[in-house]
C-alpha cells in the first residue's frame, strides 16, 4: 500500500504523497502565465497550434498573460489558501503554452523573478519535448544543484533549509504513437520526447510526463499498450487526462465531422478503464492527476455532469478496493 499526502493508504502512487514524504508538507503548485507561446502557433513549426488546444481553457483566473509574475503568485497563493489552509509554501508553475521557448536569457530572469517570492520554494515547468536544449537543461541543472542563485534558502516546516530550488519539467508528450501526434498537429514525434525526457532525467531533474486518453484514432488497446512505454521512460510522474472537446477548436470539428475516430467514455467506464491502466504501471511513478476539469464555458459537451474532481478521486478509490487491485498490480516481478 502507498500512502498519500493525508497518511492514508491508496492503491496508487499519488504525486502530492510524494512531496509530503520528500519534503514534509504539502506544496501546492500556483499557475502562472509568462506570456510564452509555441512553435506550431507562431510559424515556425507551423500555426494553429494542437487540434485539441485552447490554452485559456486550462488556467484559473488569477494567470493571466501580462499581469506582473510576483502578482499572480501572490493572487494565486489567496486563491489557494481558501481551499489548503495547511499550505506553506508553493512552486511556480510554468503552465501556459511551451515554457522553454525564449531565450536563455529571458528565462533566466523569469525562473528567478518567480524563485525571488519568499513564500516559492520551486519551479514546474511545462514545455513540448522539441523545446528544450542542452543550454536550458544545463542552467535548469544548475538551478537545481543550487549553483544558479548565490545565497538562495527557504526554510520549510519541519525546520530543515533548502539550500537550492526544486525543478521539476514536466513533458507534454500526449501519446506514445507518432501518426496520433501527427494528426493532432503536435509537430514532434514519440522518439523526441523520449529523448527529451531522458536527456533532462539525466542531469537529476525530476521529469513529469503528461498524456491524454480518448485522441482520435487510438483504441482502448492502444491505450493500455501504450503503458508499456510510459514504464521505459526515467519519469517521477505522470499525469492522464480523458480527452475534452474544447469548443472552437479544430478537434471539435473533427468530432462532428468523424465520431466514429474517437473512444469516448461513461464516467463509470472511464473509472474502470483507469483501474486497468493503473494495473499496468510501474509502481514507483506517481500518478498526479487522472481526470481533466474544463470550466464548462469551453466545452460543448458535459458528459460526466457537473461532478468535481475530488468525488471522481472517491470513485477511484472505491473502484480499486471492489476490484482488490493496485498500482503495477500486472507487471511481472
Amino acid at each position: 500500500m502507498y500512502k498519500n499526502e493525508a497518511n492514508i493508504a491508496k492503491r496508487y502512487n499519488t504525486f502530492a504523497g510524494y512531496f509530503r514524504e520528500k519534503y514534509g508538507e504539502r506544496l501546492q503548485k500556483l499557475v502562472i502565465d509568462a506570456g510564452f507561446t509555441c512553435p506550431n502557433r507562431d510559424g515556425k513549426l507551423g500555426r494553429g497550434g494542437c487540434t485539441f488546444c485552447d490554452n485559456n481553457a486550462f488556467h484559473p483566473g488569477y494567470s493571466t498573460a501580462g499581469k506582473p509574475l510576483l502578482r499572480q503568485l501572490d493572487e494565486g497563493i489567496e486563491f489557494h489558501r481558501v481551499r489548503y489552509r495547511k499550505s506553506m509554501h508553493y512552486l511556480a508553475y510554468f503552465q501556459s503554452y511551451s515554457n522553454t521557448y525564449a531565450p536563455l536569457e529571458r528565462l533566466r530572469e523569469l525562473y528567478c523573478e518567480a524563485l525571488s517570492h519568499p513564500e516559492v520554494v520551486g519551479l514546474v515547468i511545462g514545455t513540448r519535448p522539441d523545446c528544450v536544449s542542452p543550454g536550458v537543461l544545463d542552467f535548469l541543472e544548475d538551478l537545481a544543484e543550487g549553483r544558479a542563485i548565490p545565497l538562495w534558502n527557504r526554510t520549510l516546516a519541519d525546520g530543515r533549509i533548502l539550500t537550492a530550488p526544486i525543478v521539476i519539467v514536466e513533458y507534454g508528450i500526449e501519446s506514445c504513437y507518432d501518426r496520433t501526434l501527427e494528426r493532432v498537429n503536435r509537430g514532434h514525434d514519440f522518439l523526441t520526447a523520449r529523448q527529451a525526457v531522458e536527456w533532462t532525467a539525466a542531469r537529476n531533474i525530476p521529469v513529469g510526463a503528461h498524456f491524454m486518453l480518448g485522441l482520435p484514432g487510438e483504441s482502448r488497446s492502444m491505450m493500455l499498450e501504450q503503458c508499456a512505454l510510459i514504464n521505459e521512460l526515467p519519469l517521477l510522474s505522470a499525469k492522464f487526462h480523458q480527452l475534452q472537446i474544447v469548443k472552437g477548436t479544430r478537434m471539435e470539428r473533427e468530432f462532428e465531422e468523424r465520431p466514429e475516430d474517437f473512444v469516448t467514455f461513461g464516467l463509470d467506464e472511464y473509472i474502470d478503464f483507469f483501474v486497468d491502466i493503473l494495473e499496468r504501471l510501474r509502481p514507483d511513478l506517481y500518478i498526479e492527476r487522472f481526470v481533466s476539469e474544463v470550466p464548462p464555458r469551453y466545452v460543448s459537451r458535459t458528459p460526466w455532469g457537473l461532478i468535481r474532481n475530488v468525488e471522481i478521486l472517491r470513485m477511484l478509490d472505491a473502484r480499486l478496493e471492489e476490484r482488490n487491485t493496485f498500482q503495477g498490480r500486472l507487471l511481472k516481478g
